[in-house]
């Protein structure tokens, strides 16, 4: 699935991240949260891709991880940027409200009695917003142009996607 890639991406691009950046406490206390932000996001995404949807209660337990998942990425939002990355805490303000808007919407997706699609793929759609920003800090993080390897899918980001950082 498109976000297990997303996420175990994170996971290794952050382990590499910032290796070589010296001992300055405040970087140190960054990548830390870094780190745990990341692998808390992939552990989240392992809950999620291993539910039994065959379960009555799949749907609470998927809103649940998705939940946990909106507390991270608002974590993440509210995170101290070291001073020369300060420039990418927008992005993270943008991930974390647009993975707020996703939540929120497969809340009401899953409200009603039967499933609504156009309001889970208006969620699928924020989710993916969310995570393409923290790609892009990932990729600002170490020195890559954000577009240059991993050019957005048009069917799934809009033009609004591009940074300006």
């Amino acid at each position: 699935m498109k976000k297990k890639k997303i996420t175990c991406l994170l996971g290794f691009m952050i382990a590499v991240s910032l290796t070589a950046c010296g001992t300055d406490p405040e970087i140190t206390q960054f990548k830390r949260e870094m780190d745990e932000f990341c692998a808390s996001v992939a552990e989240l995404n392992e809950s999620i891709n291993h539910i039994d949807a065959e379960k009555d209660n799949a749907a609470d337990l998927a809103l649940d991880y998705l939940d946990q998942l909106d507390k991270e990425f608002q974590e993440f939002a509210e995170m101290d940027f070291p001073e020369p990355f300060d420039y990418l805490e927008n992005l993270a303000d943008e991930a974390g409200q647009y993975m707020t808007e996703a939540v929120s919407s497969y809340h009401t997706a899953f409200a009603d009695e039967e499933f609504n699609q156009e309001t889970a793929e208006y969620a699928r759609e924020n989710s993916s917003r969310a995570f393409r920003r923290v790609q892009v800090i990932l990729d600002i993080l170490h020195g890559k142009d954000p577009t240059a390897d991993t050019p957005p899918d048009p069917s799934t980001v809009s033009s609004d996607d591009t940074p300006t950082a």
